[in-house]
């Protein structure tokens, strides 16, 4: 998530690795589908590149939410290290394909090879984190409240409780990131962790990459031994699409990155079912940043908003953490950190996007945001070339264009309002809908400042999920502490986060088991402890048996 885009000056078609086929990947079958077709376009230049992809019939999707559903029992069962050897195999398979994985990730969304690679790094990581996550067994909360048959005036039942896989989890990849948010991204490694088999409606952007994963997961789950509907990976056209992958009754949750559209869109179908199902959609968020007067006084103004168009202008600007509102104090200092930013922005080149489609709506965006009353569009850069438009910067007026500014535009476009005093800036805040960050820049030597911070933080704390001093959101560390979530239209739902091993808990739901016979007892509740978990009994922590 560090490296950007480079836009060659002449631009030739990339070429797909003639390993990709062209097919889904249905418990363990690679199934041509018969509801159309699909090339992928190479980012660069436009023209289709790779097979032609046969894309699955409503037919074909139901053979793949059946394999999942007839796999869901016995792969609930696994242990702890049964899906942690999982995890860590589809690590490995997609390790041995790394070659033609970032080649064909770079063809698809013209990123460039070193950001690819990376984000093949962070797939697996990520994944062999989830592998550590369900070796350990801490996800299963277990917790025990023995018999207390003397109590007065009523006696406790035996009471055991731990958390369950919800069953079969739809995945939507993402465009954003071909792999880390994709096929065997986050919210894939956080499902099987959990225990849940996962089908994944693969992103049209990026076939041939999702292609290749999907066949590393099933090498992998063939080779610990798994049903195959463990993990399907399918390829559809259009809404209609992803709308059946929703409603299907077998279907117990979803997990989605991308627009606010889409997103609510797929929670709609999800509460229109019988059973209504949680939706766990990472969407918008414009990522406010806080200047305040010391860290101004306390570095030069034009080398903190250098930082600040490095941070917007990153990969384009094509990330969920791309800071797009810079809140900035009145007053001489915040003039040059505006003058330097719009000086920046004048003399930065377009990056290629993703798609053309996203390209287009970004143009729209900036023209949008340019025409609202009470904003002024100070600087663009230039263009470069198809498919890379300039980057760009306005400055609001919070009173009339709050609407126009809070507006997610994805890519590199940035938003300046100017305070007077800390009321207005706390004002503004509390009036500002759910982001994914919020970080401010401060001299924790200051005085006012550090009131000003103290201040500050319970109203982020309400408005973010994740709060950063003194650096810039873009960069995700995917670990045991992160959070990348937040209040709604950041998520559909703000208590989860899609990054950092707190992901699993969105596929579970607990369940407590009174006065069970110790024989039919489930392993992770049993006296004997065989998994050797870390468990609350009667309210006291013991650690568990574990090497």
């Amino acid at each position: 998530m560090t490296s950007a885009d480079s836009t060659p000056s002449t631009p030739s078609t990339p070429a797909v690795p003639t390993s990709v086929r062209g097919v889904s990947v249905v418990a363990g079958e690679e199934l041509t589908g018969t509801a159309g077709t699909l090339r992928a376009r190479a980012a660069a230049t436009g023209a289709e590149i790779g097979p032609e992809f046969g894309l699955l019939d409503l037919d074909q999707l139901d053979r793949a939410v059946a394999a999942a559903a007839d796999a869901a029992a016995t792969y609930r069962a696994t242990t702890p290290a049964e899906r942690s050897a999982l995890l860590t195999a589809m690590a490995e398979e997609i390790e041995a394909d790394r070659d033609d994985l970032v080649a064909c990730a770079v063809a698809e969304s013209g990123l460039p090879e070193g950001r690819i690679a990376g984000e093949v790094g962070r797939t697996t990581g990520q994944l062999r984190l989830f592998a550590g996550v369900a070796a350990s067994g801490d996800h299963l909360g277990v917790r025990l409240d023995p018999a207390l048959p003397e109590r007065t005036p009523l006696p406790r039942a035996d009471l055991r409780q731990r958390w369950v896989p919800l069953g079969p989890v739809a995945v939507f990849g993402a465009s954003n990131f071909p792999l880390a948010f994709s096929t065997a991204g986050g919210d894939t490694a956080s499902a099987l962790a959990a225990g849940c088999p996962v089908v994944v409606k693969g992103h049209p952007a990026h076939p041939g990459t999702g292609e290749l994963v999907a066949r590393a997961v099933a090498r992998a789950v063939a080779r610990v031994g798994l049903p195959a509907g463990t993990f399907s990976f399918v390829l559809g056209a259009g809404n209609e699409f992803g709308a059946a992958l929703v409603a299907d009754p077998r279907i117990k949750a979803v997990g989605f990155t991308g627009s606010r559209a889409g997103g609510l869109a797929l929670v709609d179908v999800a509460r229109a079912r019988r059973e209504p199902i949680p939706v766990y959609a990472e969407m918008s968020s414009v990522n406010p940043v806080v200047v305040l007067p010391g860290a101004l006084a306390r570095q030069d103004p034009a080398a903190l908003a250098q930082a600040f168009v490095g941070s917007l202008t990153l990969g384009s600007g094509q990330f969920c953490t791309n800071p797009g509102l810079a809140l900035v104090p009145a007053g001489e200092a915040g003039d040059a950190f505006v003058a330097e930013a719009g000086r920046r922005i004048a003399d930065a080149t377009g990056q290629r996007m993703l798609t053309p489609g996203i390209a287009e709506a970004y143009a729209r965006g900036v023209a949008d945001l340019a025409g609202a009353d009470g904003v002024e569009q100070v600087a663009t850069g230039s263009e470069g070339g198809e498919g890379a438009p300039a980057p760009a910067l306005s400055v609001a007026d919070w009173q009339r264009a709050a609407h126009a500014a809070e507006q997610e535009v994805f890519g590199a476009s940035g938003v300046v309002v100017r305070w007077s005093d800390l009321d207005e800036l706390l004002t503004i805040l509390r009036g500002v809908e759910g982001q994914l960050t919020a970080t401010v820049h401060c001299d924790v030597e200051d005085a006012q400042d550090a009131a000003q911070a103290r201040a500050l933080l319970p109203v982020l704390e309400d408005r973010a999920g994740r709060i950063l001093f003194n650096g810039w959101p873009t960069g995700v560390e995917v670990g045991h502490a992160m959070v990348h979530g937040g209040p709604f239209p950041a998520t559909s739902d703000s208590r989860t986060t899609s990054v950092g091993s707190l992901a699993v808990e969105r596929f579970q739901r607990p369940v407590c088991y009174q006065d069970v016979p110790a024989g039919l007892l489930p392993a992770a509740v049993a006296d004997d402890n065989p998994w050797g978990l870390t468990r609350r009994v009667d309210g006291v922590l013991e650690l568990g048996g574990r090497a």
